[in-house]
């Protein structure tokens, strides 16, 4: 968890090492208080015109993003991250403390719930032998729309199963949930979707303006 959160702060490899330590503190106090939970389901996948459509969860994905990452996926699935309440709480109480030791608890978060994606992916492809993942994408992700948010929490029973919920712009509460959707195929499948160039956060995003990257 360490070194994504140094490089969602911006510093990655090359950090200070008096910041690390910090992070690695942060890192530590954080997975003993704080666990991510998961629910996802897979969904069959069908290719329309506008882009490919899930038809048990009605939703349609639309856009060259979910064409490039889904052609060749007879499936898809469903998947959202959360770090609960719990997460948030604890940040509101750093940010009254400590406002650069909340930045690191922050960084700590993105990075604990990402690993919680992971964990999901790697428990899918033990669920699918013979089976290929795509990289996960999301909602706001390249040009996959935003508004998704409400249909794809909807298929998973979100708000009742991990108390997640959509706001009206869209946004995801916990703060630190994840929805997203990973293609799944009979054939390996490259990592066909990275980079600052698909990611709708790029004109706003400090680290791309500065001239670095998340990783991503």
């Amino acid at each position: 968890m360490t070194l994504e959160a140094l490089r969602y702060l911006g510093a990655g490899r090359g950090a200070p090492e008096e910041l690390r330590q910090s992070v690695e503190r942060a890192a530590q106090e954080l997975s003993g208080q704080v666990k991510p939970r998961y629910v996802y389901r897979i969904f069959s996948l069908e290719p329309e015109q506008e882009g490919f459509s899930l038809p048990q969860a009605g939703l349609l994905l639309t856009g060259q993003t979910a064409r490039t990452m889904l052609t060749g996926c007879a499936q898809a699935a469903l998947l959202c991250c959360t770090l609960g309440a719990r997460f948030d709480a604890l940040l509101r109480a750093c940010q009254v403390r400590d406002m650069a030791q909340a930045v690191i608890l922050d960084a700590c978060g993105s990075a604990l719930v990402e690993e919680g994606c992971d964990a999901a992916q790697e428990e899918m492809v033990q669920l699918l032998p013979g089976k290929f993942l795509t990289d996960r994408f999301s909602p706001g992700y390249g040009d996959l729309p935003l508004p998704l948010q409400q249909g794809l929490c909807a298929a998973l029973d979100a708000s009742r199963r991990l108390g997640v919920h959509v706001t009206r712009q869209y946004l995801l509460n916990p703060g630190k949930t994840v929805t997203a959707v990973v293609g799944i195929s009979g054939k390996p499948q490259p990592a066909r979707v990275r980079g600052c160039a698909f990611c709708s956060m790029r004109e706003r995003c400090t680290l791309y303006k500065g001239g670095k990257t998340c990783g991503v």
